[in-house]
């Protein structure tokens, strides 16, 4: 029987658009539209297949309240607050329009790093700090993968990413500038040969689709394609396509992120979909 690994990306409080009901006293910070339906379909999913699935990996964002990627962490030269989805670039910052928290000198590095990859960094709301309601993996995910692991299936690897304060994290396996003083930012080879050694088809769901679940892609399909890890085959890869949401603005993200991966063999799929190719493999 085909070994089915479920990689779960970042099913936080923060990122669903939650109904107001389930708020209970706080708001999602960064809420994806349709992402409140998408985990309750993967929530279904576990629960329909969850003979099929030989392991579960949820990745889990997880922040101080002050980083580099957040309001929390800059200023207007004039002292002024940075609204949410600002863009900083290196020249930018070089010219004094936006100033850091501290640690500047890691920052310049960072920005330099980020344009030379013609990339700038956003600024997002303060979302999914450690420890808080946002962080909280979304509560019908939580019972799904509670439950997957009280039938005797196994026991869920839940992989925290972006704890490091000054490089952006989006993908589980590796921050978008690594640093030599700070390993979380490096590539993680060990999650990487064990999603990719003991799995033969590996499912990815999770949000948001333009950003956490892309980069996560990619990176396992790039390391894969450059031997940043050991491994004879890549596992077959499919996208539950109803089970993930751009954020709001950037759905030219998701979409150039299938226009990389599908012509190197990612499938996409719906959760129903998927479902019925694991029932057939019994």
């Amino acid at each position: 029987m085909l070994r089915n690994h479920l990689l779960l990306v970042d099913p936080q409080n923060d990122f669903c658009d939650l109904p107001e009901h389930l708020w209970h006293g706080h708001r999602p910070a960064l809420p994806v539209p349709g992402a409140y339906e998408d985990m309750r379909r993967v929530s279904g999913f576990i629960k329909h297949v969850s003979h099929q699935l030989a392991g579960i990996t949820v990745t889990l964002d997880s922040h101080p309240f002050v980083a580099i990627e957040r309001t929390t962490f800059w200023r207007t030269a004039d002292g002024a607050e940075v609204a949410p989805f600002t863009e900083i670039t290196f020249e930018q910052f070089k010219a004094g329009e936006y100033v850091p928290l501290h640690s500047a000198e890691v920052v310049e590095k960072v920005l330099q790093a980020m344009s030379e990859g013609n990339k700038s960094l956003m600024v997002w709301p303060v979302h999914c700090v450690t420890g808080t309601w946002g962080h909280n993996i979304m509560p019908d995910v939580s019972h799904a993968i509670n439950d997957w692991e009280h039938q005797g299936h196994g026991i869920v690897n839940k992989v925290l990413k972006g704890q490091y304060p000054l490089s952006e994290h989006f993908g589980v396996f590796a921050a978008e500038v690594p640093l030599n003083d700070a390993p979380a930012t490096h590539f993680n080879r060990e999650l990487a040969q064990t999603l990719v050694n003991g799995s033969d088809r590996l499912l990815v769901a999770g949000e948001a689709a333009s950003h956490c679940v892309a980069e996560s892609v990619i990176q396992l399909v790039e390391g894969y394609e450059s031997g940043k890890f050991e491994a004879e085959n890549l596992p077959e890869i499919i996208l539950l396509s109803d089970c993930m949401s751009p954020v709001a603005g950037f759905e030219h993200q998701y979409e150039e992120f299938l226009n990389q991966v599908v012509p190197r063999g990612v499938k996409v799929m719906s959760a129903a979909q998927a479902a019925e190719l694991l029932s057939r493999a019994l």
